[in-house]
Parts: C-alpha cells; sequence; structure tokens
C-alpha cells in the first residue's frame, strides 16, 4: 500500500514570498514547473517525489499550460492525479496555473488567442487537473489576428465565472503587455503577472522594455528558461552528456548553441560561481532575482535532488557591483 503524504511542518521556514505586481497575491522566490519531465513518457513516481520535495521546501506554485507533454494535456494529467493523491489537503496552500494560446486540437478553434478557443480549453483544463479553478490563467502568446479586447474578455469573463482567480499573460512585448494592462484596467480584472524567458545569456524583456514595463503597470514578471534550457550549469563543460537536453531534444536546445565563445563564457561564470560557493545553475538562478523586479523564477527538474538544489539559492540573491561587472563583461555587454 503506497504510503500515504504529509508535507513537512517545516515547508514555510526557509523559502521567500514576493507580492505578484500590485496583487495580493505572492509567488515562492522558486516555483516548479512542468513544462518538461510530467509527460506520458515519463516517469510518474518521479513526478510525485519532485511534487512532494519541492511543496516541503515551500515551493507553493506549480505552473502548467494545456499542451505541455508530451503529449498535449499529459502534464496537466499527471498533475491532476498527484494533487487527488497527494495535495487534496494542500488545495489551498498551493498556486496552480495553466496557460493556452499555442496549438491544442486541430481546426481552426484550437489555437491562438480567440474566447472560443480560451473558454473551452480552460474548461478541459480543469478537468484534467481535477479542479474547480485555477489560481491564474494565462494566455500563453500575442495573437496577431484576434482583437486584443477580445483574449482579455475571455481571461476577464474566466475569473468572473470563478474559474480562475487572476489572470495573467506570457511571452507578451511591451506594446503588447501596456495595452493589455489598460484594457483589463478597464474591464476592472487586472492583469497581474507576464511570464517571460529570462537568464544571463536571454535578456530580452530587459532591451524590449518590457521588465521595467512591468513594475510602472504594477504587474509581476516570473521568468522561465533561467538556465537557458541547461547552458547555464556545468554539464556541458566537458562534452554533451548522453541524457542532456541537447542530445535528447533539439526543439529547444541545439548543439550548434554550444560554440567555443558560448563556452568559454560558461568556463568564465562557473569559476565565478564557485567563487561566491554557489554552483553555475545556482548562480544563474541568484541573478534572476537580484533586484526584485522579478518575483519568481521558474525551474524544471528530473530529480527530486535538483529541487533542494535550486532552493538553496533565496538566501543568496545579493551581488556586489564587482561580481555583475565581470558577468556583464563575460557576457560581452
Amino acid at each position: 500500500m503506497a504510503k500515504i503524504y504529509v508535507a513537512s511542518d517545516r515547508r514555510y521556514e526557509s523559502m521567500t514570498y514576493h507580492p505578484v505586481g500590485n496583487s495580493g497575491l505572492k509567488f515562492p522566490a522558486v516555483s516548479l514547473g512542468f513544462w518538461h519531465n510530467f509527460g506520458s513518457k515519463d516517469n510518474y513516481d518521479v513526478m510525485k517525489e519532485i511534487c512532494r520535495t519541492a511543496f516541503d521546501a515551500g515551493i507553493t506554485q506549480f505552473d502548467l499550460a494545456n499542451n505541455y507533454g508530451p503529449v498535449y494535456g499529459s502534464a496537466e494529467e499527471n498533475a491532476g492525479r498527484i494533487l487527488k493523491e497527494d495535495f487534496r489537503p494542500y488545495r489551498d496552500e498551493l498556486v496552480i496555473t495553466t496557460k493556452a494560446g499555442y496549438e491544442m486540437w486541430p481546426g481552426p478553434y484550437g489555437n491562438w488567442g480567440s474566447k472560443k478557443y480560451l473558454t473551452a480549453s480552460l474548461d478541459q483544463s480543469l478537468k484534467r487537473l481535477g479542479l474547480e479553478y485555477v489560481d491564474i490563467y494565462y494566455h500563453h502568446r500575442m495573437d496577431p489576428d484576434t482583437p486584443l479586447e477580445e483574449t482579455m474578455e475571455a481571461l476577464a469573463q474566466a475569473v468572473w465565472s470563478g474559474k480562475a482567480l487572476y489572470a495573467g499573460v506570457s511571452n507578451y512585448n511591451k506594446e503588447y503587455t501596456q495595452k493589455a494592462a489598460e484594457i483589463m484596467k478597464e474591464l476592472r480584472c487586472p492583469l497581474i503577472v507576464n511570464q517571460r524567458r529570462y537568464s544571463i545569456f536571454d535578456r530580452t524583456i530587459e532591451e524590449d522594455g518590457v521588465k521595467d514595463c512591468c513594475q510602472k503597470e504594477g504587474i509581476g514578471i516570473i521568468a522561465f528558461s533561467p538556465l537557458a534550457q541547461g547552458l547555464l550549469t556545468d554539464k556541458y563543460l566537458h562534452g554533451i552528456p548522453e541524457d542532456s537536453r541537447i542530445a535528447r531534444d533539439h526543439r529547444f536546445l541545439k548543439a550548434d548553441a554550444l560554440t567555443q565563445q558560448r563556452l568559454e563564457q560558461i568556463r568564465r561564470l562557473n569559476e565565478l560561481a564557485k567563487e561566491r560557493g554557489q554552483s553555475l545553475a545556482q548562480m544563474a538562478l541568484s541573478w534572476i532575482l537580484k533586484d526584485r523586479k522579478v518575483c519568481s523564477v521558474l525551474i524544471g527538474a528530473s530529480r527530486p535532488e535538483q529541487i533542494l538544489d535550486n532552493v538553496s539559492i533565496v538566501e543568496h540573491c545579493s551581488f556586489t557591483e564587482e561580481e555583475l561587472a565581470e558577468m556583464e563583461e563575460i557576457c560581452g555587454r
């Protein structure tokens, strides 16, 4: 008989929690993403242990999307099973989020940002998750063909219906973020968060103005891909491991990303991390949270031990001016 999960009574001792924009909601500094390792081909028992370890460490946010897998929907199905078996008593301590915006089913109504798609997708997600509501419902990407007013009205309707508590967007640039925020203010349903890619190697949210825009608009930022799909770790310093993402899955990280220049940058950043008493991955996560303009960093994990390594950054998110300057010089900025 399977052992019943009982959460650690020390789960809130070490984690810090940051306000999400101007809302009353708080995110843990480190959140768990289900983008990878929670699909139909992954080990269910390992998934459960990852979630248990995360929650015991104070990670209260589980981030999903309708198409996470593979196959589409399987991450939500696995999450729903885990929530039912382990986390039913703790539902009110969890922030469960999902998204819609990428292709989910065939035909003209299973993609992008129409009200029809977003409404139907949320209903499907709730069934897979076994929940009455999600805490945040995101539009997953900008849609140039659907009026933004329609997309935002769909998000607002999800909140008004009680199927979501808050509305968010993902992968929105500055222009879309500003327009979306204005529309949602008119609808009296504030947009509270924008989920964007951000890492030492990817500064797009600084370059396109989203980071400052969100702070001005009272919108939180949660960062995904903080390790640049694994480049900001020490795993590639001695070749390409057989179990690495480059070797297993070329959709998101290709071997040609490992140029000699990039490898040299990784080596130098790794040495700096050692001087700080951190691994390169830990330093990369700490860097995301250094100025509090990002309220949480999304991590993935293929085994529970990675969770514990990552949450240790919470107490080590400050950098000296010299360290920051050296990192900028290494990255050629």
